[in-house]
């Protein structure tokens, strides 16, 4: 079965009971019991509902996958996956990462006496060096969010493996769709559903992908015990979405491609990120790993200055947080998304402060480029 057979269909059955095309809403948080030990499978609504249970198997059969587990966010979901951790132990983490995971790692998790180290991407070769006795999960976002490095994400498992480690790899960029680190050899896989694979700026979610059987029980325990779960609604609402998501997902690709050929030729424009281009630093390893280069890309004006008055000069782009919508948004990551990382932190890695993301969306690619035109003609 096909990406977009299974997108549609698995998960998505007809109702048992009525036929109806679209399976219906639990929109519940108990069940009555038939007697006192006898359910139908279902008890209480954090512990598991048909709806949710319906998404979560979709998603793993998008992702490869055996099991999965929805979300009440993404932070919720990678929050689930640091909760394998116990004090003493420490996590490896790549420094080019969300700003909502570099907060988690760096302000929250470490009151759980975890400790934990940042490492480049780009130097993976020493990465083996940076591993501890007491290391336990290596952490990886690819795409990175919202510099587009690539991590080789293969070379990542076999270190991991032969270490005997946990690869937990952010998939939220990229979807199911473009890349399946599961194929790669990654052993979770975490997704803001938020995003991409709800993609209509309406739900906020997240989901956790395994194929091991006892990783899946220690997480869906962590899950249970919580309580940080997707409310029926809300998965309802993702997995109407996700049968739209390759047709989305090619269009966001697609016009992607177009911004960022525009934007490097543009006299304006410092530096283009996006691994779609040739000339971007892992192109091929992109084209390896990857079957699209997907709808985000960032660009860099200089200064502060100019990425404000672009930002402030946008007509049809929103300038707002998240991504992954149909509509278009635009966003200043050293002062939104990563506000919260130390400016010294944040230009060492090669986050400027004239850095605009774009996330693009799938409107007609001739009003997405008049809009960019005429911003950049004001800086």
């Amino acid at each position: 079965m096909k990406f977009s057979t299974k997108a549609i269909h698995i998960g998505q059955e007809p109702d048992a009971s009525t036929n109806a095309v679209v399976p219906p809403l639990f929109q519940v948080s108990t069940f009555a019991r038939e007697e006192l030990y006898k359910t139908k499978g279902f008890s209480y609504s954090r512990l598991g509902n048909p709806t949710r249970n319906a998404l979560e198997t979709n998603i793993a059969a998008l992702e490869g996958a055996d099991f999965a587990l929805a979300f009440s966010s993404g932070v919720a979901a990678i929050h689930a996956v640091a909760s394998l951790l116990k004090n003493g132990d420490h996590i490896l983490i790549s420094e080019n990462t969300y700003g909502g995971t570099f907060r988690l790692f760096n302000n929250i998790i470490p009151n759980y006496g975890v400790t934990h180290t940042f490492f480049d991407p780009l130097k993976l070769d020493e990465l083996e060096s940076k591993i501890l006795p007491n290391t336990k999960i290596i952490y990886t976002e690819s795409p990175t969010n919202p510099l587009m490095i690539i991590t080789d994400l293969e070379k990542v498992s076999s270190i991991c493996k032969k270490r005997k480690l946990i690869h937990a790899t952010d998939n939220t960029f990229m979807t199911p769709y473009f890349q399946n680190p599961i194929a790669l050899g990654c052993d979770i896989v975490i997704h803001s559903t938020t995003k991409y694979l709800n993609g209509h700026s309406d739900v906020i979610a997240g989901a956790v992908v395994v194929n091991d059987e006892k990783l899946y029980e220690e997480i869906k325990n962590i899950q249970c015990v919580v309580g940080g779960i997707s409310a029926p609604f809300d998965s309802w609402l993702v997995l109407r979405s996700v049968k739209t998501l390759a047709v989305r997902m090619r269009q966001h690709n697609e016009n992607a491609i177009a911004v960022a050929n525009f934007l490097k030729k543009y006299s304006n424009v410092k530096a283009v990120h996006y691994p779609g281009l040739p000339e971007h630093p892992q192109h091929e390893l992109a084209k390896k790993q990857m079957r699209g280069f997907g709808g985000m890309l960032s660009f860099d004006l200089g200064s502060f200055e100019k990425a404000t008055k672009f930002l402030n000069s946008l007509k049809m782009f929103l300038v707002a947080d998240s991504l992954g919508g149909v509509e278009s948004l635009a966003s200043h990551p050293f002062s939104m998304s990563n506000a919260s990382m130390p400016a010294e932190e944040k230009f060492r890695i090669g986050l400027t402060d004239g850095l605009v993301r774009l996330s693009v969306g799938i409107e007609d690619i001739e009003d997405i480029i008049d809009d960019i035109k005429q911003a950049l003609e004001q800086v």
